[in-house]
């Protein structure tokens, strides 16, 4: 089936579910997403998702349940049950207001720190696969090795081996009770109702059961890697620290529990931004080559959670 199919169909989906007689539809469709691993569309306040091809029933039922019990901190989807459309499953939720990316001075880290420590206190609401972060990690540098030379790929390769086999994906994580996110980003968060409710965290795909320092580890990255001011670095953890959150200590020094995750994080986006650079024939931009950087500092394998 070509993309072109699967967003027709997605957005007729969206339109039924949006209205009780949709052949009186005045309000069209807005295609949110367009990836290999997932398409999005919104049609008035409904939007539908396909998921990535290789998405696992019995993974992802587990996921929207969760959302389901935990409507304060997840935004629940309008069913729990995933339907299937030409081979994808397909999922539907009520839209919300995401973080403006135009403004990263109203961006909501406070909020954001908040959620995810709620989160991690949370008993899971039923049994559920492991967090994916890992993973996904594992994943990136499986499509940078398979891009094809760059000049920046040793150094990206060389902190990978750095790091203890739990954040390669290649045995169990050493939390295997906590629930965490699993892809934890500003993009990641919206309000609902829209268009100024409360803070929400979004997209269930990688939710699971894991190492809750991996959920902070994206903003612990770029503020090691001087892409985060350090305030708001700053603000981001004293808000998870007052709510509870316990992936780090509650005062002292966070990097002990934040290393290992941080630096698989910068190597997995470093590894993502060289294989796209290579797909694009283009150069890497100041941003990527930053975290090409950070991870040619790696130079001593960092300390094991375990």
């Amino acid at each position: 089936m070509t993309a072109s199919r699967l967003l027709a169909e997605l957005t007729n989906r969206a339109k039924t579910q949006a209205h009780s007689a949709p052949s009186v539809c005045p309000c069209g469709a807005t295609t949110l997403a367009d990836r290999p691993d997932a398409t999005v569309v919104r049609h008035a306040h409904t939007v539908a998702k396909a998921h990535a091809p290789d998405t696992v029933r019995a993974d992802l039922t587990p996921r929207l349940t969760t959302a389901t019990h935990l409507p304060g901190i997840l935004l629940p989807p309008l069913s729990p049950t995933p339907v299937t459309l030409h081979g994808r499953l397909v999922t539907f939720w009520p839209y919300g207001t995401p973080v403006d990316p135009e403004n990263p001075d109203a961006a909501p880290w406070e909020d954001a720190a908040t959620l995810l420590a709620r989160l991690h206190r949370t008993p899971a609401p039923t049994p559920l696969p492991p967090m994916r972060g890992p993973a996904k990690a594992a994943l990136a540098v499986a499509r940078l090795r398979a891009a094809g030379s760059h000049a920046a790929t040793p150094p990206v390769l060389r902190a990978w081996s750095t790091l203890p086999a739990w954040a390669r994906a290649e045995s169990p994580m050493p939390d295997a009770a906590t629930l965490c996110h699993g892809d934890l980003h500003l993009g990641q968060l919206v309000r609902h109702p829209a268009p100024d409710g409360p803070w929400l965290l979004i997209d269930v795909d990688d939710l699971g059961l894991g190492v809750p320092a991996w959920d902070l580890a994206r903003p612990a990255a770029w503020f090691a890697c001087g892409l985060l001011p350090p305030d708001e670095w700053t603000r981001f953890l004293a808000a998870y620290r007052a709510a509870g959150g316990p992936a780090v200590p509650a005062d002292g020094d966070p990097w002990p529990a934040l290393d290992v995750p941080a630096r698989a994080l910068t190597v997995q986006t470093a590894a993502r931004s060289i294989a796209k650079a290579v797909a694009a024939d283009r150069a890497l931009d100041e941003v990527e080559q930053a975290l090409v950087d950070a991870c040619d500092r790696m130079g001593s394998a960092p300390r094991d959670l375990a």
